[in-house]
Order: structure tokens, then sequence, then C-alpha cells
């Protein structure tokens, strides 16, 4: 975790749960993590089990060169990607897993960049998963935001145990990382890592608890 975005909403979601699985969806409040709000966004799982954005941030649009609500997730990537991105979604919204994607996009005009996304769990029920994430661009181009990212490849994957000693944040420069409002209903609106294996052109780094 390399981002001082992906490290600030980390912080932020670990202290808010409480030791939990994952905070309650009802529980994030906006103003917290105002700084973020512009690359922030919200998963929802739709009538066909599919992972779409339920909201997203101005910045993120922009970057897309859409409105992002109502998209599909997954269809972010490449075709040879998205049923990996999809599989990754759900251990997110079904086992409360934390994931950490560093990836290539690619714009209408054949640039590239790349980005660091963070994905992370908050209960809203069996019947409502819910997933709060987080896309921080590496670099940030004059063309980012005027010429849209149309495409997208997995560089890397990390699956994180938040339970165990977060050493992927060892050694970081220190940030800011949000305060807790008191406990509130959060208005609809935003906008250990362990062994590494190889799957296809991606390399897969699974965090679990040290027995």
């Amino acid at each position: 975790m390399n981002q001082n975005g992906s490290i600030a909403l980390f912080h932020y979601w670990n202290r808010l749960r409480h030791g939990r699985p994952a905070p309650k969806r009802s529980e994030v409040e906006p103003a917290d993590i105002k700084a973020l709000l512009a690359d922030t966004f919200i998963l929802e799982r739709d009538t066909r089990g599919e992972a779409v954005f339920r909201l997203a941030g101005t910045r993120l649009c922009a970057g897309y060169g859409r409105e992002l609500k109502g998209f599909s997730f997954p269809s972010l990537w490449r075709d040879k990607d998205q049923r990996l991105v999809s599989r990754l979604i759900h251990g997110v919204f079904e086992q409360k897993s934390v994931v950490l994607i560093t990836y290539e996009g690619f714009s209408r005009n054949g640039r590239s960049n790349h980005f660091e996304l963070l994905a992370l769990p908050l209960d809203g029920g069996v019947e409502n998963p819910r997933c709060l994430g987080v896309i921080s661009a590496v670099e940030k181009p004059f063309w980012l935001g005027a010429d849209p990212i149309t495409d997208a490849l997995i560089d890397a994957i990390r699956v994180i145990d938040p339970d165990k000693d977060p050493m992927f944040l060892k050694n970081r420069p220190e940030i800011s990382v949000p305060s807790l409002a008191p406990e509130l209903e959060a208005p609809e609106t935003i906008s250990a890592l362990g062994r590494s294996r190889r799957i296809r052109h991606l390399v897969v780094f699974d965090g679990g608890r040290e027995q």
C-alpha cells in the first residue's frame, strides 16, 4: 500500500470497525473523509449479483470520462481480467476480505498511467453488501481527466488480513488520518501480506493470520 489515499482510508475504516469484520455502512461519515471523497466509491450488488457503482467521487468520474453510478465495476478492466475482479469483489462482499489492486489504465488516445485501488468491506446486512474503496493515481499527468481511461490491465493483487500486524504500512511517510466523528447515520452521499503466487500475468499476494 503506497498511496496516501489508500493508507488514510484503510486507517479510518480499521478504526471505525472496532475489531469487527467490517463497520456498518451507516457508520461511515463523509465529513470524516472529505479530503478523500473525490477519489472514493461505494459498490453494491445488483439483482444479477454483479458489483456496480452505487456512488463515485467527482475526480474518479472525470478520470473515466463518465458518471460511474450504476456501471459495472468489473467492466473497467480488460475482458481477461473481469472474471478475476468479480471474484475479488465477491470476496469483499461475502468474506469481508480487504483487497489492494495495482493496475495500468489506458486512455482513449493511447496514453497510460498506473493506479492503486483499495476495496474495503462494509456491513450492509446479508441482502445489501457494500464495498467502500478509493482509487489513487500513482502519477498525475496533465491529460488525466481530459483523456478518459477506457481500459485497464491488472498488475498485482494483495489480499490483506487487517487483523494481522500491518507490515505494509510501516516505513511510510506520516500523513493526516481522519478523526472519527460521533456515531451518526451517514447520508447516502459521496461521491499481512503472505505468500505470493502467479495467476496468468498477475502476481497475487494472499494475506493470512499467523498460526
